[in-house]
């Protein structure tokens, strides 16, 4: 268990009688088998992660020695194991109730490079890199967006792919290869990953195409992404090609468009909403904690009712947006999630998130401005998830779209 002693972490005490944040019990959705597994994830979390989350944070550091352990725990693409999506959902919002960072890394690494591996690659490539990958051997990125294109990437991508026939390097495979010349920015995992599905534009024909990069071939160079005030644990990078030489052999053959990553991508979209649920979470967790616990005017916080009403209020956007993750999980279960659908989870969830980490750093007073009490980490980390996987703005206007037939986007 987490040290009682840790500042703004919740531990045994008399705060475990009192109902959890999950109060609908949205859990009891799950099997027994999922259950059991949500209450080994939560015990490896408290142990492995919780104590010392906010010192990687602070040190802007990645705990590569707990590779092996979370793959210990069999969770990789939860999907392809059996598990539900509202499971797979609700891993992601534990493991960013206890720390965002490793939760990003989690699903940068799975959701998108090991489902990819799933969803796109040939039999040779998955039976190449898909056991090492799943199992946290390898490591994997996702190389979408660019320094001059986030969310206009899909039409003003740079990075530029050329077929080139007859090579006769032994690193080629001696085959045709593709000639890799960009740049990519803000690439989670990108400073360490062994391997990254690059998107680039093939010059032949402009169509988008996927690769699988080897980060050790000659031509690519990294960099990591400096003084961030979020995420800070998650070691993003740019990443420049220069003439990279990537076998035919390591092209997706399953992708043919942009439209290809739809799929890809509208899961991803997925678990960053299930983020902002953990967020939300994590910071009713220690306002409560720290309500109950702190002392002012000689009574606890808990007992003012302006505190009750923040709680309150946090405590039931949270539950609002689990309500709606949990029908996008059903959805999902059917295979009729769409993307307008999923932008407005994730447009709504993260604009309750914000209004809800800013109350528990509210509830702190001084104390939520320093990162030995969680609450400065929990609103700083909240403000990624606001921005990624399609910002508020952009996810708002693909509900517009949807919802009038014109789009102010384009």
């Amino acid at each position: 268990m987490m040290p009682a002693a840790m500042p703004g972490v919740p531990a045994a005490n008399a705060l475990d009688s009192l109902p959890t944040a999950d109060f609908f019990g949205f859990e009891s959705l799950l099997s027994e088998r999922e259950r059991l597994k949500l209450q080994e994830l939560r015990e490896f979390l408290a142990v492995e992660i919780a104590p010392f989350a906010t010192e990687w944070w602070n040190n802007a550091e990645f705990p590569a020695h707990l590779l092996p352990k979370l793959a210990a725990l069999e969770l990789s693409a939860p999907a392809q194991r059996g598990y539900s999506h509202l499971f797979a959902g609700l891993v992601i919002a534990e493991i960013t109730r206890v720390d965002t960072s490793i939760a990003t890394f989690f699903l940068v690494h799975h959701d998108l490079f090991v489902e990819s591996l799933y969803g796109f690659g040939s039999d040779e490539q998955k039976a190449r890199l898909l056991d090492d990958a799943a199992n946290l051997r390898t490591t994997g990125a996702f190389a979408l967006t660019e320094p001059d294109h986030g969310s206009d990437v899909a039409g003003g991508m740079e990075t530029r792919a050329r077929r080139v026939s007859g090579s006769t390097g032994a690193a080629d495979g001696g085959g045709d290869v593709w000639i890799l010349n960009g740049a990519k920015r803000w690439i989670g995992n990108g400073t360490f990953c062994d391997y990254m599905l690059v998107w680039a534009r093939d010059e032949a024909d402009g169509a988008i195409r996927g690769f699988i990069v080897d980060a050790a071939l000659p031509g690519v160079s990294r960099s990591r992404i400096e003084n961030k005030i979020a995420l800070r644990t998650v070691q993003n990078a740019d990443i420049v090609f220069r003439d990279v030489r990537v076998a035919e052999a390591d092209r997706f053959a399953g992708i043919g468009s942009f439209e290809d990553t739809n799929e890809l991508l509208r899961g991803s979209r997925i678990m960053v909403a299930w983020q902002a649920v953990g967020q939300q979470l994590a910071a009713f967790d220690v306002a409560r904690q720290h309500a109950v616990e702190r002392q002012q005017f000689g009574r606890p916080l808990a007992k003012f009712q302006l505190i009750q009403q923040q709680l309150v209020t946090m405590l039931g956007n949270a539950v609002a947006s689990m309500g709606m993750m949990v029908r996008i999980a059903q959805l999902q279960q059917e295979g009729k999630a769409d993307m307008a659908q999923v932008a407005l989870a994730k447009s709504y969830t993260s604009a309750r998130m914000r209004e809800t980490v800013a109350m528990g750093r509210s509830i702190l007073g001084g104390n939520g401005i320093v990162s030995d009490f969680r609450m400065a980490k929990i609103f700083a980390d909240a403000e990624a998830i606001y921005t990624y996987e399609g910002s508020f703005e952009i996810n708002t206007l693909i509900v517009g779209r949807a919802v009038t037939g014109v789009s102010a986007i384009v």
